[in-house]
């Protein structure tokens, strides 16, 4: 069913740990091809740990600022190098499937963003579930990994200590990123 323009008004709101999403095209919507969301995002908010999943995403920053880490890992496993880059209103993040990643508030203000992940259902099927565990209480570890690995998302550890204290740059040189 065509949403033609999006009425924000009735459309589905889901909370994910601090983060609101808001539903703009859901993957049935779609046939599968892809999930659009506004991400509303606190200071502070965002998934705290590395991650990776084949769907591809792209993040249209509208507001505030998103800081977007990309890693790259070794063959035993280890972090051979991680990117620290903050993009701001009006940059476009492109991330392709399977690269290790995460965004995070690490500014003061509020950060918003227009996102679609292709295909749309694994990442959908996690923020639903996650959103449904959430409303009973804190979920356990145990539960958010069985959650990933049902809906194809490996969940690769915190950010590694090593880029925290400034590897950052703007957003432009991601686009040319891609799986390693």
């Amino acid at each position: 069913m065509d949403k033609l323009p999006v009425d924000y008004a009735t459309c589905e709101c889901l909370r994910l740990g601090t983060d609101d999403v808001t539903v703009l095209m859901s993957s049935a919507q779609s046939g599968g091809a892809l999930f659009a969301i506004e991400l509303r995002m606190p200071p502070g908010g965002g998934p705290p740990v590395m991650h990776r999943h084949e769907p591809a995403e792209v993040y249209f920053v509208q507001r505030g600022e998103f800081t977007v880490y990309t890693g790259e890992l070794g063959p035993d496993g280890g972090w051979t190098a991680v990117q620290r880059v903050t993009a701001g209103p009006g940059d476009v993040v492109p991330l392709a499937g399977g690269v290790p990643h995460t965004f995070r508030n690490e500014s003061d203000a509020e950060a918003v963003a227009f996102c679609v992940h292709a295909p749309g259902t694994a990442f959908e099927g996690f923020v639903r579930a996650g959103a449904a565990l959430a409303a009973q209480g804190e979920p356990s570890m145990d539960q958010v990994l069985d959650i990933a690995a049902r809906n194809g998302i490996e969940l690769l550890g915190p950010i590694p200590a090593t880029v925290a204290a400034g590897s950052g740059s703007s957003a432009a040189g991601l686009a040319e990123r891609g799986p390693r």
